[in-house]
């Protein structure tokens, strides 16, 4: 009988997170932004069918790259535990950090598990508070880690150059066109410098607006209203301001009463 092959653990661990970090950077970037009135999440995602942002809760949203049926089943559980807990204790108790906690603890057991494959996945959750100090944005590798982030975020693709380019434009109390404009410019520069062309059909963009009257603050913006914020045509403000679309419009450039099981799961 032959003596097993022996790997140290640390060799093991270093394997496990090169698997997960080439299968995040496969994956198309999502940029996420604190803007006056609230957080923005912007992903290149032409699908319209499997979204990379998600609402979890009132006031809490959820964004991923990487392998979607894994991030799927996170949100799944991200939505179960929000409910349960607001249900059982209170609304107000539900947040991006006590979700961000079972979030890491999952993704950390994952990782560090012999029996299975890491998650290919690199979460962010965001919170948006009632003043743009109290806003929470925290972004999760693989591995399980928390990083407290501010301002502005990439992850997946080419976040490294992404992000250098956001921090050195970012600047606090930025309309919702200008954060909109600055993500997509980030977006659109390629790992050799070059600029490609995004449209509004390759966009997925929802905000946490604040000003929103409704308890709940997320809100996706679609069709005419993303296509005039990308051409820098009323610029207004807030997503709350140009949501209702008119008589004749489509329901899905409007219907934010509606529930989002039917469009994200």
């Amino acid at each position: 009988m032959s003596t097993p092959f022996y790997v140290s653990p640390q060799q093991a661990m270093a394997d496990r997170a090169e698997f997960a970090r080439k299968g995040i950077a496969r994956g198309r970037s999502v940029v996420v932004l604190q803007y006056t009135d609230g957080i923005v999440f912007i992903a290149e995602n032409p699908s319209r069918a499997l979204h990379k942002v998600s609402e979890i809760y009132d006031r809490i949203a959820f964004a991923a790259v990487g392998k979607y049926n894994e991030f799927e089943n996170l949100r799944i559980g991200g939505v179960r535990y929000a409910d349960l807990r607001g249900y059982t204790y209170d609304r107000d108790d539900v947040t991006a950090r006590g979700l961000a906690n079972v979030y890491a603890q999952t993704l950390g057991t994952i990782f560090s598990s012999v029996g299975e494959k890491p998650y290919e996945v690199e979460l962010i959750v965001a919170e948006v508070g009632a003043d743009s100090s109290e806003d929470q944005i925290y972004r999760l590798p693989h591995d399980g880690s928390i990083v407290d982030e501010h301002g502005a975020v990439a992850v997946g693709g080419n976040s490294d150059q992404i992000g250098s380019y956001l921090d050195q434009r970012h600047r606090d109390g930025m309309t919702l066109a200008e954060a909109l404009k600055l993500a997509v410019e980030s977006l659109s520069r390629d790992s050799n410098g070059s600029d490609r062309q995004l449209t509004a059909e390759q966009l997925e963009v929802a905000v946490l607006d604040r000003t929103r009257p409704q308890q709940r603050k997320f809100k996706r913006i679609l069709g005419r209203q993303l296509s005039r914020l990308l051409e820098g045509e009323g610029a207004a403000p807030s997503a709350e301001k140009a949501e209702k679309p008119a008589p004749s419009a489509a329901p899905a450039d409007g219907d934010d009463d509606l529930p989002e099981l039917d469009e994200d799961v």
